[in-house]
C-alpha cells in the first residue's frame, strides 16, 4: 500500500466487471452503483462489461485489463459465492501477482454486521496484478455497497491515510498493449 497522501484526489481509471448469467444490463443494480459511486468519488470509469460466469471469459477480460496500461483498478460484482456456476475467485486468483488478504477479512467482518453468519459464504477476496489493484465483490447491491462504503472508497483515495492503494497504481509500468490487436499474418487470406 501507499503512503503517498496528497491534498487532491488523484483519480484513477478503474473498469467494472458483473459476472452474472442472468443479468442484463438494465437488470444490472448492483453494476450500476458501482458505476454511479466511482464517477461520484471523482475517478474516470473506462470500461464496464457484463459477462456470464465462465472461467475463460472472465480471465481473457481480466488479462486484458490487467495489461492495459489505462485501466489502474478492476472490480468485479458476482460470482464470489458457493453455487457450482460461481467461479470469479477460480478465474481471477491465478491471475494476481500478491493477494490481499485483508481485504476479504474486512469485507466479511462488515457484511456480518449487516447479515450476520451467512458472510461465511463469500469468498470476496483481492489482489494486485501488474500494480493493478482488483477487488472482488458479491453480485448483490447490498454487498455492493458494504464493500465500497466500508473499504473502496477510502482505498482508492490518494487523500487516505494512512495508506491507499492509489500511489501503487499510478506507477502502473507501460507494456506493448497494442500488440495484443495486430495480426501478422493470415494464412487463410492467401
Amino acid at each position: 500500500m501507499s503512503t503517498e497522501l496528497t491534498n487532491e484526489l488523484k483519480p484513477l481509471n478503474i473498469a467494472i466487471l458483473t459476472v452474472s448469467d442472468t443479468r442484463g444490463f438494465e437488470q444490472d443494480t448492483s453494476g450500476q452503483f458501482l458505476e454511479d459511486n466511482v464517477i461520484e468519488a471523482g475517478h474516470r470509469l473506462v470500461s464496464r462489461r457484463i459477462l456470464p460466469d465462465d472461467i475463460y471469459l472472465i480471465r481473457a477480460i481480466i488479462s486484458q485489463w490487467i495489461a492495459d496500461q489505462d485501466v489502474q483498478a478492476i472490480i468485479i460484482t458476482g460470482g464470489t459465492g458457493f453455487h457450482e456456476r460461481d467461479s470469479t475467485p477460480e478465474a481471477v486468483k491465478p491471475l494476481l501477482d500478491k493477494v490481499i488478504e485483508g481485504f476479504g477479512e474486512e469485507f466479511r467482518r462488515l457484511s456480518a454486521l449487516e447479515i450476520r453468519s451467512s458472510t461465511i459464504q463469500s469468498r470476496s477476496f483481492g489482489g494486485m496484478a501488474n500494480n493493478t489493484v482488483i477487488f472482488c465483490l458479491p453480485g448483490s447491491t447490498g454487498a455492493c455497497r458494504t464493500g465500497w462504503e466500508g473499504i473502496l472508497k477510502d482505498q482508492l483515495d490518494s487523500r487516505h491515510g494512512p495508506c491507499n492503494y492509489s500511489g501503487l497504481v499510478m506507477r502502473k509500468p507501460e507494456r506493448a498493449f497494442s500488440r495484443l490487436q495486430e495480426v501478422i499474418g493470415n494464412r487463410a487470406e492467401k
